[in-house]
């Protein structure tokens, strides 16, 4: 596939995920007696990384967040050479998401950018539960590197086939589910980056906090990717009875041969 149409579906993967759950956060969590919560939201998330998996991961792997590009590259899943490309559209897709947002949320009177803001990450005073810095940076590393061992499974040669987007999409929505009052859920730094940007115009607050999650969700990620290959067993030479990770076993080469 060319990278040129990879990065293309990078772009708007991130878009529809971060419009698709910011979007929830910002519109309709609180909706007048209809809103749908935390748990709608966490559900917004993970149904935008299931779908977006399903429409676009046969096109450039469906990553969207560039913690899950450097992990699928330390876990040996990726080309270092496609690493740049690919994090530029995540982010692109990611400051696009929330410029879309905006105009529509700014379509309601008395929608107050800088108060009501575009679901952007946060700790401390800005965490939606007043969670310190360590709190948050810890509640990153740790749930980016679950997101990543639950990515370089479900994707693993030796994994069901066709459910990997399945078992992302539940994982993103558990992580959600557990993070959002902690920091507002990042795991994914285009994701924070986008909101951050367009509320600088009103506050710089966001973006003063947007290193924790680059730094964080990229050290869980990494983690993840060096860790996993070594517990799945890929670093060590097969056996006899096994075959490599994408190779066909002897059996089915005998009955290829037949």
């Amino acid at each position: 596939m060319p990278l040129g149409k990879k990065v293309t579906a990078e772009f708007l993967g991130t878009l529809w995920l971060v419009l698709g759950g910011c979007g929830s956060a910002v519109l309709a969590t609180a909706y007048p007696t209809l809103g749908i919560g935390f748990a709608g939201v966490s559900l917004a998330f993970g149904l935008t990384v299931l779908t977006g998996a399903y429409a676009l991961g046969h096109i450039s792997g469906g990553h969207f967040n560039p913690a899950v590009s450097l992990g699928l590259w330390a876990g040996k899943r990726f080309p270092a050479n496609e690493l740049l490309p690919y994090i530029v559209a995540q982010v692109l897709g990611a400051i696009a998401a929330a410029a879309i947002l905006l105009f529509i949320a700014g379509g309601k009177e008395g929608f107050d950018l800088a108060v009501n803001g575009l679901a952007t990450n946060g700790f401390g005073d800005h965490s939606p539960g007043k969670y310190a810095v360590q709190a948050a940076f810890i509640t990153e590393v740790v749930l980016t590197f679950f997101f990543l061992i639950v990515i370089l499974g479900s994707t693993h040669g030796r994994a069901p086939k066709g459910f990997a987007p399945i078992a992302i999409g539940l994982c993103l929505t558990l992580i959600h589910l557990i993070s959002i009052p902690v920091t507002n859920t990042s795991v994914n730094p285009a994701r924070s980056t986008g909101p951050a940007l367009i509320l600088a115009s009103k506050t710089g607050w966001a973006v003063g906090q947007l290193w924790l999650f680059w730094v964080a969700p990229i050290l869980g990620a990494l983690l993840a990717g060096f860790v996993y290959p070594w517990l799945a067993g890929d670093d060590e030479p097969p056996s006899k009875a096994e075959p490599v990770v994408g190779e066909k076993s002897a059996a089915e080469r005998k009955a290829d041969n037949n």
